[in-house]
């Protein structure tokens, strides 16, 4: 990862990962957008899938991931074009299944399981603040 580029979502562990890396930040009429891609590895599965996340659905993965960390179940981006993600969290057994759903592009649904630890969240929080810093988003 270079240093114009972030990670904004990075679950992983088992030999399973999904990852919302971010490369670019383009203006579209008075939105800013930012460009990037959702990277999945598997032993079984591998494949990577472009991504426009609007900088006003920042502050809705924030309160995915305030729910997220309260037990909850999320879904982010639901109905956008584009892919959308789903993290059921079974917070007993300490892990995640992660569910990619690409209705727009490649009409692909994979659903990944990944551990999900407390201290995930902090990094994934702080992985938020450096989006908004590196893009220069207010």
């Amino acid at each position: 990862m270079d240093e114009a580029s972030v990670d904004l979502i990075r679950l992983e562990g088992e030999g399973n990962s999904v990852i919302l890396r971010l490369t670019d930040r383009e203006r579209h009429g008075a939105s800013d957008v930012l460009v990037g891609q959702v990277l999945v590895d598997t032993p079984f599965v591998r494949g990577s899938l472009k991504i426009w996340v609007f900088s006003n659905e920042l502050p809705q993965w924030q309160e995915a991931l305030d729910a997220l960390d309260a037990g909850d179940n999320i879904g982010w981006r639901e109905e956008k074009r584009g892919p959308e993600l789903f993290i059921d969290r079974d917070v007993e057994n300490e892990r995640a299944r992660v569910t990619i759903r690409d209705t727009a592009m490649s009409l692909t649904t994979v659903t990944v399981t990944v551990p999900l630890v407390d201290e995930w969240f902090d990094d994934a929080y702080r992985r938020l603040n450096l989006t908004w810093e590196t893009f220069d988003l207010k």
